[in-house]
């Protein structure tokens, strides 16, 4: 067993991933199958340009969230004025957020996003927990609400008076996983066609829902304004779920950093995509959600189930079934960036040994990780059938700003570590620092106002580290074993390969 030094955090290690002299037998039998390609390499190829970039950005934020999330706001703000201050800062936090991952994206052109950052600033350890949690939690989890949206909102008309039946909103959210996988199995730009569309769908579905409320807002009816900040929720514990919710319909903005080596002219195309993006999702969200509270009272918006649809029976009449397809669209496209971006996260996982091999597998023909998508698929199939979505999304929220923080934080550690690197992005100190400040007030303050909910986040967490230690640090031998037979039928089934790209 080779040992990982700190410094070669993310370098293919022996072990879960990887069976020691044997690993690319089964792939060395498909290498003349690849003999016609332009450079005889099997890797993923550079599709993806500026406003391919822009899409997947807003395409992945602009999803559930917006959809879900309002009256989780709302209610940990106790007040609509509070509320749309919650979603204002939520945003420009996010956005302090994305210009740290810009330098860092810039700085380690890698795919994989937070898992190769702390893997390159603290060591292969944290890495593997991030990826660990991200396989358990974070990427099948958002997935699932997504899917899960998606379905409730396509299927609400059908049941108009009542919520849609459990078992099918699940098998529709089941089947779209499906699907959007396949897709993202054959073929990368059929992806990012589907991605532009449907995120072209799901802004004209918001501007729809702002017209209608700045129509509302014209005509006079501004009562449900007055005393904006009346019943605020001032505890720091509850200003701290509010910001998980709003941060959580934000989720997404760091999702271009997955897909890095299959992005144009990344120094150039990451920090645009993300200035571009970023504010233009701030402006349509803080929009969006005057128009849900000038037309919708408070106790309607917590007691929907589709606060969209709710807006749309009230202000579009009989063609409020237009808000339902809209918005089925906007999880859609969502949904599909989503599977597009963290897919690449355990294929980069895998391909550094954190994860088993067959899961960095290449397809030969349409170059695409097949293994890892179809991995990624079966976890969000088993995490469908959690009824409660808004606890999902505490818990998903507590992990993910916390692996946020430690990634930002090695930022500052890089600056230290690795002083005369190349950074064709770097960001004043404030900036990060900022971050840091505002996300370790929301990892403290849930502790005290969701402990069973930041326990179990932590607790998962804590249990990746015997799981790296059985697996990666000192493999059992069958373990090894048994994950290069599962490489070798993976293989054969799927047609693919180990990634044969040439180092820099």
């Amino acid at each position: 067993m080779a040992k990982v030094a700190a410094g070669d955090a993310l370098a293919p290690v022996e072990g879960f991933g990887e069976a020691s002299g044997s690993r690319r037998s089964s792939g060395e039998r498909l290498r003349a199958e690849k003999n016609d390609s332009d450079d005889g390499e099997i890797k993923l190829k550079k599709e993806l340009g500026l406003m391919d970039g822009v899409a997947i950005i807003v395409g992945v934020i602009v999803g559930a969230g917006i959809f879900v999330s309002p009256k989780g706001v709302l209610l940990y703000s106790g007040s609509i004025g509070q509320a749309i201050i919650v979603w204002i800062l939520s945003g420009v936090l996010s956005m302090v957020g994305a210009l740290c991952y810009a330098e860092l994206g810039t700085m380690i052109p890698k795919s994989g996003g937070d898992y190769a950052y702390i893997g390159e600033a603290f060591g292969p350890l944290p890495a593997f927990l991030y990826l660990w949690v991200a396989l358990l939690i974070l990427v099948p989890a958002g997935n699932a609400i997504t899917a899960i949206t998606f379905a409730q909102y396509l299927l609400q008309p059908l049941w108009p008076s009542c919520e849609p039946p459990y078992e099918s909103v699940r098998l529709l959210a089941a089947l779209i996983t499906c699907l959007l996988t396949a897709i993202n199995c054959y073929n990368v730009k059929w992806v990012t066609r589907v991605t532009e569309t449907f995120t072209g769908m799901k802004v004209g579905a918001l501007l729809v829902i702002v017209a209608a409320g700045a129509w509302y807002l014209f005509n006079g009816n501004t009562e449900l304004l007055e005393n904006p900040f009346e019943n605020s929720k001032v505890q720091p514990g509850f200003i701290a779920l509010a910001f998980y919710n709003g941060l959580f319909s934000y989720s997404g903005w760091n999702y271009l950093n997955f897909v890095t080596e299959e992005l144009k002219d990344p120094y150039r195309n990451l920090p645009r995509a993300i200035c571009i993006s970023m504010p233009a999702v701030i402006i349509i969200y803080v929009i969006t959600n005057i128009a849900y509270f000038a037309v919708l009272p408070p106790d309607v918006m917590l007691s929907s189930q589709a606060v969209a649809v709710t807006f749309a029976e009230k202000m579009l009449g009989f063609m409020a079934w237009i808000m339902p397809l809209f918005v089925a669209c906007s999880t859609f496209g969502s949904l599909n960036g989503a599977i597009f971006a963290s897919s690449r996260l355990f294929f980069v996982g895998a391909r550094n040994g954190h994860l088993p091999a067959a899961i960095s597998l290449i397809n030969i023909h349409c170059l695409t990780p097949i293994p890892s998508l179809i991995f990624l698929c079966i976890l969000t199939l088993l995490l469908l059938f959690i009824r409660d979505v808004f606890s999902i999304i505490n818990y998903v929220s507590y992990v993910e700003i916390l692996f946020i923080f430690i990634s930002v934080a090695g930022l500052l550690r890089l600056r230290k570590k690795q002083p005369d690197a190349k950074r064709p992005i770097k960001v004043s100190l404030v900036i990060p620092f900022i971050f840091l400040l505002t996300a370790g007030f929301l990892v403290i303050f849930s502790v005290f106002e969701s402990p069973i909910e930041v326990a179990i986040g932590t607790l998962i967490i804590v249990l990746g580290i015997p799981v790296y230690y059985i697996t990666i640090h000192k493999p059992l031998d069958w373990l090894a074993q048994t994950s290069q037979r599962i490489n070798t039928v993976c293989a054969k089934l799927f047609l693919c390969m180990q990634n044969t790209e040439k180092e820099d």
